[in-house]
């Protein structure tokens, strides 16, 4: 049977721990609001060059680009965004799971991954994937050039044939409490959609005019520039939302965590209570006892 001092033990152990999550989840949302500005800030960049890319592309007759041509499926291209540690819940879990739903749908075809994130890049190390290139410790602090370094991969590898497809795996941040798990086809560009225009579409509200736009480079000539760099947008945006849902899921996780230490630790205390009590009976009942014989 546990005795006090075990009990005491056992509650100095979970009050360190509930200081630690609760120290983790202030950390957390500290940076969840970095992450969640720079994920909206990131949004309008990428729909108003979505918009201007539609516009180029309605008007050319036959638009043509490398980016842009389709082939059949045999090598895909899977970019996985994953969180670089874990403490995060079901974050890390749901997207792998996720990735491991697109690779059991494409089985006979050739996958070769591009993990962006520790955990990823571990499990699918694990798992026996074959990476054309791997970036870790690039999401608490997303910069521009590393989303570049990833585009560039992507289209230098389709461009030259090496694969008929890229998709991107990641979460996409709508609040602290829910995130949207994301597979996107970047390469070959095919729709260029606009973000949000599918509420519109839920709602019934009229989708927004096409922009006549002018433009003082010929249009096949702005297109070529335009295709490497919205790809590069949405590998961005991609990596943006992934590190604010991450935060927001370590933020959670540690609020759970937090809670229930201190249900532990008021359990602890009760069970604790209620052992010393009877020990104080115990003894009391002894004492009387003993008084009792010595009086008889």
């Amino acid at each position: 049977m546990a005795t006090l001092l075990d009990f005491r033990r056992r509650i100095r152990s979970v009050k360190n721990s509930q200081q630690i999550t609760r120290a983790m989840k202030f950390v957390a949302a500290a940076r969840l609001r970095r992450a969640q500005e720079a994920a909206l800030a990131a949004r309008p960049y990428a729909q108003e060059l979505a918009r201007v890319l539609r516009s180029t592309m309605a008007r050319i007759q036959d638009p043509q680009h490398p980016l842009l041509e389709r082939r059949e499926e045999k090598n895909i291209l899977a970019i996985v965004l994953t969180g670089e540690r874990g403490l995060a819940g079901a974050f890390n879990a749901n997207i792998l799971r996720k990735a491991n739903e697109f690779f059991r749908a494409n089985q006979g075809k050739k996958v070769v991954t591009v993990p962006v994130g520790k955990k990823g890049r571990d499990s699918l190390k694990k798992a026996g994937f074959t990476f054309a290139g791997e970036w870790v410790n690039v999401l608490s602090r997303v910069e521009f050039k590393t989303a570049r370094e990833i585009a560039k991969l992507a289209t230098d590898l389709y461009t030259e044939r090496k694969v008929d497809s890229v998709y991107i795996i990641f979460s996409e941040f709508k609040t602290v409490m829910s995130v949207n798990l994301t597979m996107e086809k970047l390469l070959p560009v095919e729709a260029i959609h606009e973000e949000g225009s599918g509420k519109e579409k839920e709602s019934g509200k009229p989708a927004e005019t096409q922009v006549d736009y002018i433009y003082e480079q010929p249009e096949a000539e702005l297109l070529h520039k335009l295709l490497p760099r919205y790809v590069e947008t949405q590998i961005l945006r991609a990596m943006l939302e992934s590190s604010a849902s991450e935060y927001a899921a370590r933020m959670t996780a540690m609020e759970s965590a937090t809670k229930n230490a201190g249900e532990v630790i008021e359990a602890l205390t009760m069970h604790m209570n209620k052992v010393r009590q009877a020990a104080i009976t115990k003894e009391i009942i002894e004492i009387v006892s003993g008084a009792a014989y010595g009086a008889s």
